[in-house]
């Protein structure tokens, strides 16, 4: 899971806890502290360690990934191809209905 590696830092360093501080306050390694604070990266569970130690909510470190350009069209294409079948089998569906309804 991405979350924000400098509000951990942040976080971490306004309460003037250093690294292995913060690795003991968790029960997680130096290491994983390190990771954190570098890459952003962390389990589900070391995200709950982190906000409970910090009395912050999973909101305030999780880092949502925004899109690229390129996906968001992707996402379009595909939406839009969908759309286009589902409206012709449903008019398909709708006229021979009232074809059936006429003719009977």
């Amino acid at each position: 899971m991405d979350i924000s590696a400098t509000t951990v830092k942040d976080l971490r360093l306004s309460r003037g806890w250093t690294q292995q501080h913060l690795a003991d306050a968790c029960d997680i390694s130096l290491r994983t502290v390190q990771r954190i604070e570098k890459d952003g990266s962390a389990s589900n569970e070391t995200l709950l360690g982190l906000c409970a130690v910090f009395e912050i909510e999973q909101k305030t470190l999780v880092v949502i990934p925004t899109p690229s350009h390129q996906q968001m069209q992707q996402v379009s294409l595909r939406a839009q191809t969908l759309t286009l079948a589902f409206a012709t089998v449903c008019g398909g569906c709708i006229g021979a209905l009232i074809m059936f309804l006429v003719l009977s």
